[in-house]
């Protein structure tokens, strides 16, 4: 198991015990260390302690630096301001921790497991049957897989759910719209699979959808059909099942072009709880949680109120004894506590929706499914807006269907790999411009916070330069090329060599790997370990264009150098992969 102490853990140690001894009553106190531009680190906790203490705080931050030990870790410590600490470390400490990230025996970077793991539902990536995956698909899709990567490189026992779209008074709009209307299924396309095939079937549920909206009697007949299917008939199951096994095939070829594993035992839709929402129902209403109004079964909040005044109730069931989406995902609650036994329930669902998990996650509590040892949380993600600032649409107004985006990405990309290729077959420019273009489509959702809207913008995403995915993995090939022209020089560690200022600031923020995934992990935010991967890419690129590898002045300060390199581009690698976004040797 990974165990290497970070720079950040050994000052941190080194500080406690010193305040410790200068302030007894201190012994359990945070000296709130952090990376400063004023030094390596500094301590801000002495201030909080002075006031309680109602001591002089430049008097005990002196107190504190007397009986800091310096030599092995810490350099220098200095009093500064009010009672700050600013703390050097040396240099040997920085190469030796480095030493210790890359030759660590689980190949983790140094990056421990958590201590009490647990098991994790997230429900992420929801596109719903017989309906093409549109833009609004993708930061479900993309924050929810990075999430999952994070979580079990971490240790946490993870189960992915992918609650698709698979039942309801659609599919019996559907069947009794093509029963009706035979003709309409063009049966070539009905031998094709995929994009077409969706093709075909999108136009269709548009055809349906319109007639149902606007013809009563097939709007009731279409209601029948729903029924026929909830009870099980099998003419009705049979086309169901038809369309969700096209969809299906569908799904899978769009996951696949956006570089992400979803199978087939994870994907268990609406149709999936049928069984258990009566039962859901039953459990409510005896515990008196949910009760009936109007003849509908409904959980009230006393903070829940319409424009009216009047209370916003959840439906559990409607009062022609139908099952809405709040019976669904309560069951959904229920089968994930108690048979996949999991402490933490993840939604990554959109913000819109945030009423509506509040509600039946409030409900859950209520009938003692969620407690304090049980968790549900919303990652609630925000919308993804055109140039203009506004949703994403095409220029007829229609919603941007998600593998159209995703070719021009990979398009866009190919281009610019072509521009810069030097050595590459075709065959290696579109595989590279795969890798480009959907690693800049995942990068730039990613690198912002969730909650927030994000402009897309392809220019800026395939751009060389700026805060994109684009630039990290050219910051990676670069250090492969180094790698390969070194010839008989190999990476190796020499604590005993001084360091440049930017192999210092580089080698103090590969140390910070370990620390960003477990935040990261921990927070359920992608983002701030993408903060991190631009930063450690920026930091290189300093240091390559200040500290020559393959020239330095001796060959211990060359294998130091490529040491520095290797370990960098390591971290580039693993980071990038739990962003689920793939680093190219070559580019």
């Amino acid at each position: 198991m990974a165990s290497v102490t970070s720079l950040t853990a050994s000052v941190h140690q080194r500080l406690a015990s010193a305040l410790s001894a200068a302030l007894p009553e201190a012994a359990d106190s945070d000296p709130l260390l952090r990376r400063s531009d004023r030094a390596d680190f500094q301590a801000n906790g002495i201030l909080a302690l002075a006031k309680k203490a109602k001591a002089n705080p430049r008097e005990l931050a002196a107190q504190v630096v007397s009986q800091v030990v310096t030599g092995d870790v810490i350099k220098d410590i200095e009093v500064s301001g009010p009672g700050f600490l600013n703390i050097t470390v040396t240099d040997q400490a920085i190469n030796e921790n480095l030493a210790a990230r890359a030759t660590d025996p689980d190949a983790r970077l140094g990056v421990p497991y958590a201590e009490h793991p647990g098991t994790t539902v997230i429900d992420y990536a929801q596109p719903n049957v017989a309906k093409e995956m549109h833009v609004g698909h993708l930061r479900s899709a993309v924050i929810g897989d990075s999430v999952v990567q994070l979580l079990e490189f971490t240790g946490e026992n993870v189960v992915r759910r992918h609650h698709i779209g698979d039942w309801g008074t659609q599919f019996g709009m559907l069947i009794q719209y093509l029963d009706e209307h035979p003709h309409e299924l063009d049966h070539k396309a009905a031998q094709v699979t995929g994009e077409e095939a969706m093709s075909n079937l999108d136009r269709l549920y548009k055809a349906a959808r319109k007639l149902f909206d606007s013809d009563e009697e097939f709007k009731t007949r279409a209601r029948r059909r729903v029924v026929d299917l909830q009870a099980g008939d099998p003419h009705t199951l049979a086309m169901w099942q038809k369309f969700v096994d096209e969809s299906k095939i569908y799904f899978f070829s769009v996951f696949e072009k956006l570089d992400m594993e979803v199978r087939d035992p994870d994907i268990v839709g609406e149709s999936g709880y049928n069984d258990m929402l009566a039962e859901t129902c039953r459990l409510l209403e005896e515990s008196g949680v949910a009760v009936r109004s109007e003849g509908a079964l409904c959980v009230f909040f006393d903070d829940i109120k319409g424009p009216d005044g009047k209370p916003v109730p959840l439906i559990v069931q409607k009062s022609d004894g139908g099952y809405g989406y709040a019976a669904t995902d309560l069951s959904a609650i229920r089968d994930r506590v108690f048979n996949l036994k999991a402490n933490s329930l993840i939604y990554v669902v959109d913000a819109r929706q945030s009423l509506h998990f509040k509600m039946v996650f409030e409900t859950a509590r209520r009938a003692g499914w969620l407690n304090d040892d049980v968790k549900a949380y919303q990652l609630a993600f925000g919308t993804v807006l055109g140039k203009d600032g506004k949703p994403f649409k095409t220029r007829e107004g229609e919603t941007v269907r998600l593998v159209d985006l995703l070719d021009e990405a990979i398009d866009r990309a190919s281009a610019v790999v072509r521009e810069k290729a030097q050595d590459l077959s075709e065959e290696e420019i579109a595989e590279r411009g795969a890798q480009v273009g959907i690693g800049a489509v995942k990068y730039a959702d990613l690198s912002t916070s969730a909650n927030r809207d994000y402009k897309f913008d392809l220019d800026q995403m395939v751009s060389l330069n700026g805060d994109t995915s684009v630039y990290l993995q050219y910051a990676y090939a670069r250090i492969q090329s180094i790698l390969r022209k070194a010839g008989e020089s190999r990476p190796q560690a020499h604590p005993e060599l001084d360091l440049h200022e930017a192999e210092r600031a580089l080698g103090l923020h590969v140390d910070a790997f370990a620390e960003t995934v477990a935040e990261a992990a921990t927070e359920y935010a992608p983002h701030k370990l993408a903060a991190y991967l631009y930063q450690l890419a920026s930091l290189y690129t300093s240091f390559y264009d200040k500290c020559p590898v393959l020239k330095a002045e001796t060959p211990a300060h060359i294998e130091n150098r490529l040491f520095l390199c290797d370990v960098t581009a390591r971290t580039l690698h693993q980071g990038m992969a739990l962003l689920g976004i793939r680093t190219p040797e070559r580019l």
